[in-house]
């Protein structure tokens, strides 16, 4: 094994100047006879594979910051770092980079910078700085000028030996004042008076160790630096700057480290926050201290970060939370609820485990996640701004997508289950207190709000829970309850009771359709629909697809429950087809609950969609007059074409009585649909269009059991003979197989063609098999 001098890991710098860990190996340098040159090699300390292979270019700066920093760029923008474990490792790889280079070892970098090294060598910073003093005690304003200048050139040239020494105790309030008197701003900055006098370093548990303290004190000076005193750079500068980018970056990963090691401090963190005796002040602090710590967090790589929260569980910092967001003040609850977003967005998972063990011992008003909805539905904020904060947190701990499957158990049943069972009744009080009648007793705006937000958390568990939320549902009567929300003044929560129900019926769920029904649910909607008039506006336009989309996916039990309970109040809607739609669907329905044979009928045309041409007929034929009984395998049955016909015309007859009685029906009803006109239809027939060296038309005459002419037919029935399909279609065909498209049952049926004159005058059987017979 590699010892830990040679142990590294690979960092790249992405477009957002961010550094991402591309993973921890072990670092080695050889020749590699691919690249034609020495390389740098590192392989994961996983499996082995490799994570980086470099070759050390003899023109390639290559950068040493901070001991055991070494950084470099491979092409214009995709700049590489490996951060060495100890300092001695990145010396001895320095030494290989400067050996391949011919450089001096003792460089930080390895290709020379005149001005920057002369900078650097010469103690420029320092003499500016004392310059910088004269021309302050002596107010020159040009001096003052230039000097702002020439300081934020320096920045410029992007060098960390340079940074090290601006950044120092002793150089980096000067540093400030000389970016105080920029010459655009017609009075100076007051950036030092702010950081010495109003920005106060409060250290709420002591930090022993002097060099994690100077590091905090430095890192929170540049990001100073770069956010506030800096102007902001231009897009040619940005990339200038990615070493302080660096600097800040890398400073932030050690700040946490050292921290996180540090078990004393954290055990007197977490002590000190659950303990009763801490005084309210000292409380406050400190937890605005874990929230910086948890933000500085994000800026780790996500292994680190795994460790990081790791070591925050482990110290128990969800039981902490749980007893400071039963806490009065307003501020400190505040800071836990960004703490905790923090643990929800990182794992999910950690927190459901944890307050489903927590059920096992408290009561269902103590727990975490009912702590949580408690904050969300007290929200004193008049535009909710943490209640919504708090429900995104609710959705992703409910969330199935996100949860985990073992073998021996199922996340989602598990925590489910209990979220059901111990905390939807606390989610839902609100809503419940709030429609006891036939509208809500409190329509504020502010409560309205509250009720979207539950409403919106509600339909996300109708598509993803199914099982559970339906149980719920029903039992608790939660639709029949949000439909009291339509009568609501504010729109938008109209509007979400009816998206709830939308949903609701979307998933065309029979135990869901059986429930509406039967507590006649389309009320309320019908009611907003009626009170809406004739306004043209979303809730218009919802309720009308609500019912198109119960026409066009053919939900048949609401189509009839729609139409036997509600059509005389929809019947005047004429501005859209929509309930004249269902009506006509209904109609449907009740035709083929009548005559069960039409269905049969359909089902036989449709299985013999699918017609040979009459070539192939002719063959099949001479073969069944030659061939001898004998022949025939047992068991095996001869039934001539006549008989065949005599079958399917027997089912004919119920087709007959069906289209007498649909004369009888209201015209009213023939005038839905333009383009189905129900009236003036021709005798139903089919051709077929032979093309070939005999061109032959086929037309089926109407057996005894078809229709007189004129007769009027049905959308989606059959109204033909016994080979024929409604409507009239025809196919031409080569020879082989002749499609009849047999259309779906719809209430877009277009018009019947008419049969060309003389085409039912054919005889039915072409001369060959005509000769054939009467031999």
């Amino acid at each position: 094994m590699t010892d830990t001098r040679r142990r590294v890991k690979v960092y790249t710098l992405n477009e957002d100047r961010q550094w991402d860990d591309r993973g921890t190996g072990h670092v080695s340098s050889g020749y590699v006879e691919r690249l034609k040159g020495t390389s740098l090699l590192v392989r994961a300390e996983s499996d082995g594979s490799l994570l980086l292979e470099s070759k050390i270019n003899p023109n390639t700066p290559y950068q040493k910051q901070q001991d055991t920093l070494i950084v470099w760029s491979e092409a214009e923008n995709y700049d590489l770092a490996l951060s060495f474990q100890e300092k001695a490792g990145c010396d001895e790889i320095w030494e290989k980079i400067c050996q391949v280079q011919g450089k001096d070892p003792s460089v930080d970098i390895t290709q020379d910078v005149k001005l920057a090294l002369a900078v650097e060598n010469e103690g420029y910073i320092r003499k500016l700085l004392e310059l910088f003093h004269v021309c302050e005690d002596l107010e020159n304003r040009e001096g003052l000028h230039h000097l702002y200048e020439i300081i934020k050139g320096i920045f410029l040239l992007n060098r960390t030996a340079l940074f090290e020494v601006m950044f120092s105790d002793e150089c980096i309030m000067d540093v400030i004042g000389c970016l105080e008197f920029d010459p655009a701003l017609p009075q100076p900055r007051r950036h030092r008076e702010f950081l010495t006098k109003t920005a106060r370093f409060k250290e709420v548990i002591p930090i022993s160790d002097p060099e994690l303290r100077q590091k905090i004190h430095q890192t929170y000076r540049v990001q100073y630096i770069q956010d506030m005193v800096l102007p902001t750079p231009s897009v040619f500068e940005e990339n200038m700057l990615s070493t302080l980018h660096s600097f800040i970056f890398f400073n932030k990963v050690e700040i946490v480290g050292m921290l996180q090691d540090d078990e004393k401090f954290l055990t007197d963190l977490f002590a000190q926050l659950t303990d009763e005796a801490t005084d309210d002040d000292k409380r406050h602090e400190l937890v605005n201290f874990l929230k910086e710590f948890c933000a500085f967090s994000q800026t780790l790589q996500p292994q680190n970060r795994d460790a990081f929260f790791k070591t925050l569980s482990n110290m128990g910092i969800l039981p902490a939370l749980e007893v400071i967001l039963g806490m009065d003040d307003v501020q400190v609850r505040g800071a836990a609820t960004d703490i905790f977003s923090y643990l929800v967005e990182y794992n999910p998972s950690m927190v459901r485990e944890f307050v489903m063990q927590e059920s096992q011992q408290n009561d269902d008003d103590i727990l975490l996640i009912n702590l949580i909805i408690e904050h969300m539905i007290c929200d004193t904020d008049p535009e909710l701004g943490g209640a919504v904060q708090l429900m995104g947190l609710l959705r992703t701990l409910v969330d199935p997508e996100n949860m985990l499957a073992t073998a021996n158990k199922t996340e989602k049943t598990e925590f489910l289950s209990f979220f059901y069972k111990h905390c939807m009744h606390v989610l839902s009080a609100p809503l419940l207190a709030n429609t006891t009648e036939d509208k809500p007793s409190k329509d504020d705006f502010q409560t309205s709000q509250l009720l979207a937000l539950i409403l919106e958390l509600l339909t996300f568990c109708v598509e993803h829970h199914t099982y559970h939320i339906k149980n719920y549902i029903i039992n608790k009567d939660i639709l029949r309850r949000v439909l009291v929300l339509t009568a609501s003044q504010h729109a938008f929560l109209a509007l979400c009771a009816l998206r709830f129900m939308r949903r609701i019926i979307g998933l065309k769920d029979e135990f869901y359709n059986r429930y509406i029904m039967r507590n006649f649910l389309f009320e309320p909607v019908i009611k907003a629909f009626l009170n809406n008039g004739s306004r043209y506006n979303l809730m218009n336009s919802a309720i009308i697809e609500m019912f198109e989309y119960v026409r066009v996916e053919d939900v048949k039990s609401l189509t009839a429950h729609i139409v036997e309970n509600y059509w005389k109040a929809l019947e005047d809607v004429d501005y859209v087809q929509t309930f004249k739609g269902l009506k006509l669907r209904y109609e449907q329905q009740r035709e083929r609950q009548d005559n069960p044979k039409l269905d049969s009928m359909r089902s036989i045309l449709r299985n013999h969609r699918f017609r040979r041409d009459a070539r192939t007929l002719e063959d099949e034929e001479e073969m069944w007059f030659n061939t001898d009984e004998d022949d025939l395998e047992d068991g095996e049955a001869v039934v001539p074409p006549s008989d065949k016909m005599k079958s399917e015309e027997d089912l004919m007859e119920p087709i007959s009585k069906f289209m007498e009685r649909k004369k009888l029906k209201d015209t009213e009803d023939k005038e839905v649909l333009g383009k189905s006109s129900l009236s003036g239809r021709q005798n139903p027939s089919f051709k077929l269009s032979f093309s070939g060296s005999t061109k032959t038309n086929l037309s089926s005459p109407p057996s005894s059991a078809s229709l007189n002419p004129g007769s009027p037919g049905s959308p989606g029935s059959l109204g033909s003979g016994a080979r024929s399909s409604s409507p009239t279609t025809t196919v031409t065909t080569k020879g082989g197989l002749v499609g009849l498209v047999d259309y779906p049952d719809d209430d877009d049926e277009e018009e019947e063609e008419e049969d060309e004159d003389g085409d039912n005058k054919e005889d039915p059987l072409p001369p060959s098999k005509k000769s054939k017979l009467s031999s």
